[in-house]
Formats: structure tokens, sequence, C-alpha cells
């Protein structure tokens, strides 16, 4: 028997490849035959199995090939490259001409259409970039390439989700699997706090969300998925925007991870990269947010697709700003030719690695924790002692978030939020920049909760909730770690891992931190570009809530649009009253505003 045993692992041994692709053969040709009986029972229903089978017989015909054939590739395409590049002295400024009348041309189109608030958003991205060239390292040494390149990855994103409705329903649909996902967090959650546990929501349903994304990331990592998606979309990003490959990986990294964790996929080449990598390696930090973290925001009401496409848009603008603010101007040793190696998971296997994100989600929970103790108690101090000071100037209502919306009421007004809303979401970045951004979405889901009521708009002339056009700015605007307390993160964590590199860190990492910030302000001006008005609430609940408060609204495009409906209701029908939902203060009030002739007020 033990002869006969030796024989057979020899030949498996000898045979072991083979033998390798008759099981995947046999698992694939099962998986196959699964998916066409799916798609021959119900195709509608199998429908995202079957992209999804679609997606991946793509990439791996296309991993197969360029492993194969990258040279003959490249020289096929040769002839092509070296014809581009004698001509791209006229044919670049051709591109440019295209690229500004298309811009002009959409932006005409597009406001006669949706209406002129689009321009303001526009206008907004427009002096960021201004303001970024004007503060920049070296503005002489500007390379525009990365700039233009990176703002139009991240227009072209925009466009697809926003405005094609293939692009919408995919992340509307990828938005609800997440939110889907994420539920079966509340299993442990119940089993460990009871079931009771959503009394104390923050910290028996939030954070336990945290300690579920950060396992499954680590599976991910594990069998090599996560570093093949951040792999592509680096890759892409380094094609298009010209820049090296560790800026591209990381960048493309932070989509998926924290600002920590995203350089440890570069840990080898961190050493010899230069000062302006550097740069935008801790500015693609502090301009998206962590899978694990964006799981706790969906979780407290905010817009699943919208977090994810910011996320996206947020990664080429992280380069595009980083590129702005701090010119390339030493000659990288790291290039597309030389190529990377992204490091591997350390786990052993698949059980290895989910314990070990679970184990690694508990410093990232506690500090969470105690972040949010420290800082709203913090707030509240502030709060106090603030009121105390302007009561001395009979100014009781002083606070923290007064100040920020003051001080940051501009910029979310470029963004395109509406003048009323734009004192709101001022306090909003104020709560992001000096705290963090869990605060801030904290506050963010309390308006958009109060507007899903639908109650008073005005309560004592304070403004209790935003149209959801802002709520949608608000979310681009609020996406990205950039404040004061990941810098102390950022110098810390990349301190840890390249420590010749400490005093650039330093130098540094506040700058990143400025061009991080930004990045996410433009992704707002974008997203204000392409967001397409909706009616937010029904129109007798919205002029009904305005006219039936203490002081008399301000003419919003959103009440005018209302009183104009409902003339025009009583236009089309013979009665004066059109009966339903309006209310005599409506009507009173719709007559101020419109100034309409006697005959109907």
């Amino acid at each position: 028997i033990e002869k006969k045993y030796d024989k057979a692992c020899e030949f498996c041994k000898k045979h072991k490849t083979r033998i390798h692709y008759v099981i995947y053969g046999i698992l694939i040709t099962a998986y196959l035959a699964g998916v066409i009986a799916a798609c021959s029972l119900n195709f509608q229903r199998a429908l995202p199995l079957f992209i999804i089978t679609v997606l991946a017989i793509f990439f791996i015909c296309w991993d197969f090939l360029i492993a194969k054939y990258e040279d003959k590739i490249a020289a096929f395409f040769s002839p092509a490259e070296r014809y581009l590049k004698k001509q791209w002295f006229w044919l670049k400024w051709v591109l440019c001409a295209a690229l500004v009348i298309t811009i002009i041309c959409w932006l005409i189109f597009d406001t006669a259409k949706q209406g002129s608030r689009q321009l303001i958003s526009f206008g907004g991205l427009v002096m960021y970039v201004v303001l970024m060239f004007i503060f920049s390292k070296y503005p002489a040494r500007v390379a525009w390439r990365p700039v233009f390149s990176g703002i139009g990855m991240q227009f072209i994103l925009g466009l697809l989700i926003l405005r094609t409705k293939v692009g919408f329903d995919a992340f509307n649909w990828l938005g609800i699997q997440i939110q889907t996902f994420l539920e079966y967090s509340d299993t442990g959650a119940k089993f460990v706090f009871g079931e009771k546990y959503t009394d104390h929501f923050f910290a028996f349903k939030v954070l336990p969300i945290v300690v579920f994304f950060s396992t499954v990331m680590s599976m991910l990592y594990h069998v090599g998925f996560m570093q093949w998606l951040v792999g592509k979309v680096g890759w892409i990003m380094q094609i298009f925007m010209g820049t090296t490959p560790v800026e591209s990986l990381v960048a493309a990294g932070n989509i998926f991870v924290g600002q920590t964790e995203s350089p440890l996929l570069v840990r080898p080449y961190l050493p010899y990269i230069t000062k302006s990598e550097l740069h935008a390696v801790m500015t693609a930090g502090f301009s998206t947010i962590a899978g694990s973290v964006l799981g706790a925001y969906i979780s407290f009401g905010v817009s699943a697709s919208h977090l994810l496409t910011a996320s996206v848009m947020s990664a080429p603008a992280s380069l595009a700003t980083s590129k702005l603010f701090w010119p390339e101007t030493e000659k990288p040793t790291l290039t597309l030719k030389s190529g990377l190696q992204v490091a591997k998971g350390e786990s052993n296997n698949l059980l290895e690695a989910a314990s070990q994100g679970a184990s690694t989600s508990i410093l990232l929970v506690a500090n969470i924790a105690v972040n949010l103790i420290s800082f709203l108690a913090l707030l509240a101090f502030l709060d106090s002692a603030l009121s105390w000071v302007g009561n001395l100037f009979d100014y009781p209502q002083l606070n923290f978030e007064n100040i920020c919306a003051y001080v940051f009421m501009p910029f979310s007004f470029m963004m395109g939020v509406d003048w009323e809303d734009s004192f709101i979401v001022g306090g909003l970045l104020g709560y992001k920049t000096f705290f963090n951004e869990f605060v801030a979405y904290e506050r963010l889901s309390k308006l958009i909760h109060n507007r899903e009521k639908g109650g008073s708009i005005y309560v004592n002339g304070v403004k209790q909730y935003m149209t959801v056009r802002s709520e949608v700015i608000a979310t681009y605007a609020l996406c990205g770690f950039a404040n004061f307390g990941s810098l102390g993160l950022v110098i810390g964590g990349l301190t840890s891992i390249a420590p010749s590199k400490k005093k650039e860190i330093a130098g540094g990492a506040f700058r990143a931190m400025i061009a991080g910030t930004v990045a996410c302000f433009m992704t707002a001006c974008v997203a204000g570009m392409l967001t397409v008005p909706v009616l937010e609430v029904p129109c007798h609940i919205l002029l009904g809530n305005a006219f039936n408060s203490t002081d008399f609204p301000a003419n919003s495009t959103e009440l005018v649009e209302c009183c104009q409906q409902l003339f025009t209701s009583v236009n089309n029908s013979q009665e004066i009253f059109p009966g339903g939902n309006y209310s005599l203060s409506s009507w009173k009030g719709c007559c101020q505003i419109l100034d309409q002739p006697a005959f109907h007020c």
C-alpha cells in the first residue's frame, strides 16, 4: 500500500500542472453550465451574474494575451506611437481647441436644458484650478497633462455615472448590493450584544460594519483580487495621465483602502520616490476614504451610490491637484518600463486572512470610537465657550458651526450649493476639516432624515434641511480624510514605512492635506455640474411647510416652480381652487411671490 501511495504521489508531482488544468477545467465548465442554466430559466434575474462572468472572461483573456504577446503587441502599435510623437506639437493644440469648443457647446446646451446652476459649479472648478496654480510650489514647472487629463477622467466618470441611465443604474445597483451585504454584520452584532443592540446605534450597529468590512477586504487581499483590481485601475490612470507607477497604484489603492494601508502596496519603492511623488501619495490618501468606513457612512443613511462615485472620481482628481500644487522637478527612478511588484498578503490561508482582518480592525474601531468621544466633547465645550463670549455682545447663538459656516460658505456656494444652503454646508465642511468626516456625515444624515420626514423647513428662522442637490454636493465634498486628525496619522504611518523620508513627509504633509481638500471640492464641483435637478418634496408639502413657518421664506427656485405649477393647474381647470392638498396659506404665499393678477389672488 505504501509503495502504491508513493507511486501515486510521484505521478501527481510529475503531472501537477496537467492535473491543475483538469481540475480548473472541470470547475469552469460546471460554473459556465450553471450560468447558462440560470440565464435560460430567467435572464433578467441572472443578468448581474451574466455581466460579471463576461467581464471575468474578458480580463482573463486580456491578462493572458498581455503576458504572452506583450512585445508583439507593442511592436504592432510602435509605428502609430512614433507618428504621434512626430505630429504631437500641432496635434496637442488641435486637441486642446476641440476640447475647449466641446466644453463651451456642452455648457450652452446643458444650461439651456437644466438651468444656470451648473454654471456656478463650472466656475468653482475653474476657480479651484486657478487657486492651486497661484499657490503652487513651482508654478513655472507645472506639467498640464496630468492636471487636465485628471479633471477629464473625473468628468467622464461623473458623466457616465450621473448622466447615463446604464451608469446610474449600475452604480445604484452596486450601492444597493453593498448595503444588503453590510447588513449581514447585524447577525454577529445581534449575537454578541443582544436583541436590543440597535438601542446603541453607533457602538453596536455602525462599528461592527467596520469589523466586517475589514475582514472581507483582508480575504480579498489574500486571494489576490484586490491587488489585481488596484493594478488595473492604477494602470489606466498611469496611461491616461502620464503619472508614475507608484503614485498611480497608491491613488488606485486609496479607492478601496485607507491612507495608511495603500502605501503598503508599494512599500519597497517608497525610499526611492521623488518629493512630488511622495506629495501625490499623501494627497491621494487625504482625498479619498477607506472602504471600511464607507460602510459606516452608508449606515448613517447617506446615499451609497454617491459615496461610491465620490471615491472613484476623487482618485484621478487627487493626482491632478497634487501635480498642480507640487509639480515634478526631479527625474523619477521608477518608470513604466521598470515595472512594479505589488505587495502580497502575509496570511497563509483564507481563514487566517479573515482572522487577521478582524483583529486589525480592533485598532481602527477603537480609534473611531475614542476620537468621536473626544471630538464631540471638545465641540460641546467650544460651543459653550463661544456662546458665553457671544452672550457678552448680545449674540448667544455664536458657536463653532457658525464660524466655520462663514469661513467655508463661499467655497460651498462655488461648488454649486444653493445660496440658502451654503451656510449649512459650510458648517459641515468646518466639522470635516477641524474634526473628522465622521462628525460631518453624522450631521448630514440628520439633515437628510429631516427632509425625508417632511417637517417644517424653517423653525425659528433656522433651516432644518437642504435640497437634494445640496445634499449630493455635500456628500462629494465631505468624502475624504483631509482633516487635522489625519495629518498626524499620515506623518506617523508613512514615517514608520519609509524612515529615510521623514523630513520630506513632515514638510509636505500640510500641503498634501490642502491639495486633498481641494480634490474633494473639485469632485463636488463636477457632481454639481452633472447632477440633474429633481423635485425633492411634493409641491403641496413644500408650500405648506414654507408658508406655515414663522418667517416668510426667500424666493427659492423650488418655491417659484411649485407656485407656477399651482397657478398652471388653475388655468387648466374649470375650478378656481383645484382642491386636494393646497392650503389657503399656500395660495396667499404664492400670490405674494409671483404677484399674480387679482383673478387668482
